[in-house]
């Protein structure tokens, strides 16, 4: 870029409840000069994740509340405008945590670069990316599913939800999902391959998902929480395991009960609550793994894309409410 200035969106205020657009700020702010050791990126795509809703609160979280006044948290993908480091040249396509800004500067410590010839950019944010990784590990690591027991997953079209049941169904599972509405379930099922979606917003959870595991669930793949995970619970086959990556259902401060606690006991059940970010050793693994499925085409994906920087803030309001479909970007270039 030659000119001297860029945008960015920053905290302009905590949310109380629900996000609202004037919880954010639009800025101008000078491109500055590189140190040694420093790469300028410009931004082509900016991921949006339900993450970032904590990450706005000043509850104690397991990361740093976002600070007032300062650009958005967030995974970006774009191209080396110019470096001073020594591994990056201008024309590298990059994936990094740049924040909610067409430009930014990295040390390269959190930077990678990625190959744009078999599997899009974008896709480096969503399935090839941290949600990808999110599901990779949550179902491997957590969840180890054997061939012919069913596994759950909640908000099932969703960045991670619908990595979660693909790669399952490659196990050889059955992959019962949890949507809201008839289009995100008919998506699963005939998109995706799951065996079966229910929807929650049809108003039957209960004898809906009974239904859909005669056999019982053996794995819960857990973005929700909520009114489907206390259905889930009683289905539950003993000694089953439970990924617990997100809980969409108390983002904007609610209490998240569990009304079916006592079958974490009587069926010997397994929770477990994971950040991907912590298992970074495992990353090149699950992103090499991850990225052979997607250039194959067995492993499909969809994203839903917001055209430009300030239409970030009311994309990501939507995300919380569950209006995307599939990952959640903005569109920069």
């Amino acid at each position: 870029m030659s000119a001297a200035t860029y945008q960015r969106v920053v905290l302009a205020s905590r949310p109380r409840g629900e996000v609202q657009p004037e919880n954010f700020r639009i800025e101008s702010a000078n491109v500055p000069d590189l140190a040694d050791g420093q790469v300028l990126v410009r931004n082509h795509y900016l991921s949006l994740d339900p993450y970032m809703r904590g990450r706005m609160s000043e509850a104690k979280s397991y990361a740093a509340s976002q600070a007032i006044g300062e650009t958005m948290i967030g995974g970006t993908a774009g191209e080396v405008v110019a470096s001073k480091h020594p591994k990056f040249a201008a024309g590298d396509m990059v994936v990094g945590q740049l924040g909610w800004a067409e430009m930014g500067v990295s040390d390269g410590a959190l930077l990678r670069k990625v190959d744009t010839t078999h599997i899009p950019l974008s896709a480096y944010l969503g399935v090839v990316g941290m949600p990808g990784m999110t599901a990779w590990y949550g179902l491997n690591q957590i969840m180890m599913p054997k061939e012919g027991q069913t596994i759950l997953v909640s908000a099932a079209s969703g960045a991670v939800g619908s990595a979660v049941g693909q790669l399952a169904k490659l196990k050889g599972c059955r992959a019962v999902g949890i949507a809201g509405g008839p289009e995100k379930c008919a998506y699963v099922v005939n998109e995706l391959g799951f065996d079966a979606c229910v929807d929650y917003k049809a108003g039957k959870l209960e004898a809906d998902l009974a239904a859909a595991v005669p056999d019982g669930i053996d794995a819960i793949f857990e973005n929700v929480g909520g009114a489907g995970f206390d259905a889930a619970l009683p289905l539950m086959n003993a000694f089953g395991r439970i990924a617990l990556c997100g809980l969409i259902a108390g983002y904007n401060g609610d209490d998240v009960a569990i009304r079916n606690m006592r079958y974490m006991l009587t069926s010997r059940l397994t929770i477990r609550g994971f950040i991907v970010s912590e298992h970074m050793d495992l990353w090149p693994q699950g992103l090499g793994e991850l990225g052979a499925l997607v250039a194959s085409g067995k492993l499909k994906y969809r994203e839903t894309v917001a055209p430009d920087l300030a239409s970030a803030p009311q994309a990501f309001i939507g995300l919380l409410k569950g209006r995307n479909f599939g990952k959640q970007l903005v569109k920069l270039i």
